[in-house]
Parts: structure tokens; C-alpha cells; sequence
């Protein structure tokens, strides 16, 4: 097969007849291009994933910010809520111990109105971890509650209500009830044995209420071996009282008792065969005979 080009001229019309190398020139030409249009799309494929990439992190990223801030606005709102709940209790405390200062004429040497004088070296420049500010101020909520403890006793003995004549044990530690069992040896009653009952029983309905002979301290409120339920409070000078078997609390450790306060309700926990308080009177951490006190005169 042979392939003529008739090509116009000035001096006329001329005949070519390329060779088979000329008929090949197309085929590479298109091979040529073909091959450059595969390239092309291949870095553009490549260059689109790379975009697309890209884009997926900065989602990513901008994602995390976001779940930052939003970490960072809670942390910030708890924050605030500390704050406010140590304003709060602040504010108690000043007041309690600027009614303090005044009843004792004390105003010269404790001003609560005023900014407390504080200060001391620091490090500059030293960073500060959200998490110990937290620990930090739960510390010092702490550190307030035990000072409100405190100065609520001390507003008591400023309110003359005479804490000394409240300190006073005397009379029975329920207002409905009889002595089911005095102290001294008596024959056990799970096992017959001949014991001694370091206590009184006073026996009632279940629920009855249970009082505090005297003003002060609840040091245990809580399960005791063979006492069940159980309210220890310190009345100072060495002497404590316990109320045991009891159905329910109504104080916790720390809290400050008035003489002839609800304390708890009878029941019949620990080592009890029923309804009624184990009633002792410690001194220096002995028991000693509470009936004395039981039906000695009120102050």
C-alpha cells in the first residue's frame, strides 16, 4: 500500500509519496499523546487525594479545638462554681467572727471587714496545672468547713447560751421509755454467761428518739462491734457518752449537739435481742456507772 500527496505549486501540481516512516509519525504522535494525557490525569488524581488529605486533617484539627474548648468552658464553669460555693462560706466566717470580735471587744486585733495581710517569695514564671488548682481548693473548702465547725461553737458561748451548764450529763437519753437492764453483772443474754454490762438499757418503741444528755462533739457516728449503730460525743473534761443499737442516725463526726438533741431513733442493731439504747458514761475512757447521772439534778 503507497500513499500519494499532491501538492500545489507556482510552477504547478507535484506528486510526494512519503516513505513508511512518515506513515508511522501519526501512530507515535498519538502514542506520544496518549501517554502524556495518563500522566497529567495520574499527578492530578494525586494532587486531589493530597488536597482532599489536607482538608481532612484541618476537619480533624479544627474538631479538636473545638472539643478543647468545650473541655475548657466546663473546667471553667466548675471553676466558677468553687469559687462561689468558698465565697459563700467566706462570707459566713466573717460574719461569725466579726460577731465574735464584737462580743468579746476584740474589734482592735480582728478585723474581718478588711484584706488579710499575706505575703512571701514566688516563683515567676512557674506554670500552674488545672487539676492541682482543683485539689488545691477542695483542700481549702475543707480547711473552711472545719473552721465553720469552730467559730459555730464559738457563736454559741458568744449567744450566752452557757455551754458550761449544757456540758452538764443528766437525765435519760430518750424522752419516752423505761431502764430495761442497769449496770453491773447480769447474766448474758445470748449465752447465759455471767458478764459485766459496762452500760443501761433503756427499752421503748422502735423509732423512739433518742437525745444527747449533754452538749458537744459527736466523735463517732457510725457501726461499732456489738454497739450496731452508734453516737459517741465528747462533752470535754475527760468525759464522753454513747448511745448504741440505734435504727438511724441524725448527726455525723464533727457535728456540735445541744443538750436534749435528736441524735438518733432506737432500733435494735448489733448485739441486741430488741428495740432499745445502750447508754454509757466514759471518763478518760473508761466506763463508769451512768446511773449517777442519770437521775442526778439538772444544772
Amino acid at each position: 500500500m503507497s500513499v500519494t500527496v499532491f501538492i500545489q505549486g507556482r510552477n504547478g501540481v507535484s506528486r510526494w509519496q512519503p516513505g513508511k516512516r512518515w506513515l508511522l509519525l501519526p501512530i507515535l504522535l498519538l502514542a506520544a499523546g496518549t501517554g502524556i494525557y495518563q500522566q497529567n490525569t495520574e499527578r492530578f488524581e494525586s494532587q486531589q487525594a493530597s488536597v482532599d488529605k489536607d482538608r481532612l486533617v484541618r476537619e480533624q484539627q479544627k474538631q479538636q479545638v473545638l472539643d478543647l474548648k468545650n473541655a475548657t468552658e466546663s473546667q471553667l464553669a466548675m471553676l466558677v462554681t468553687h469559687v462561689a460555693r468558698m465565697q459563700a462560706k467566706i462570707v459566713r466566717l466573717e460574719a461569725l467572727g466579726q460577731q465574735v470580735a464584737q462580743n468579746y471587744q476584740l474589734e482592735e486585733q480582728f478585723d474581718f471587714s478588711t484584706e488579710v495581710g499575706i505575703g512571701g517569695p514566688s516563683d515567676v514564671g512557674a506554670s500552674i496545672e488545672l487539676g492541682q488548682l482543683f485539689d488545691d481548693m477542695n483542700a481549702l473548702v475543707s480547711r473552711i468547713d472545719n473552721n465553720n465547725v469552730q467559730l459555730s461553737l464559738l457563736e454559741t458561748v458568744a449567744s450566752n447560751l452557757h455551754i458550761d451548764e449544757e456540758r452538764y450529763i443528766s437525765g435519760q437519753p430518750i424522752n419516752k421509755g423505761w431502764l430495761s437492764s442497769p449496770f453491773g453483772l447480769r447474766n448474758d443474754p445470748f449465752n447465759g454467761r455471767r458478764t459485766m454490762h459496762k452500760g443501761i438499757d433503756f427499752a421503748g418503741k422502735e423509732g423512739t428518739e433518742v437525745v444527747a444528755t449533754a452538749a458537744g462533739v459527736v466523735t463517732w457516728a457510725g457501726k461499732m462491734f456489738g454497739y450496731g449503730e452508734l453516737v459517741e460525743i465528747d462533752h470535754g473534761n475527760g468525759l464522753r457518752t454513747r448511745y448504741g443499737h440505734n435504727k438511724a442516725l441524725s448527726v455525723t463526726v464533727g457535728d456540735v449537739v445541744a443538750k436534749g438533741e435528736t441524735i438518733a431513733s432506737m432500733g435494735s442493731t448489733g448485739r441486741s435481742t430488741g428495740p432499745h439504747v445502750h447508754y454509757e458514761v466514759l471518763r478518760g475512757g473508761q466506763q463508769i456507772d451512768p446511773q449517777k447521772f442519770v437521775y442526778r439534778k439538772a444544772s
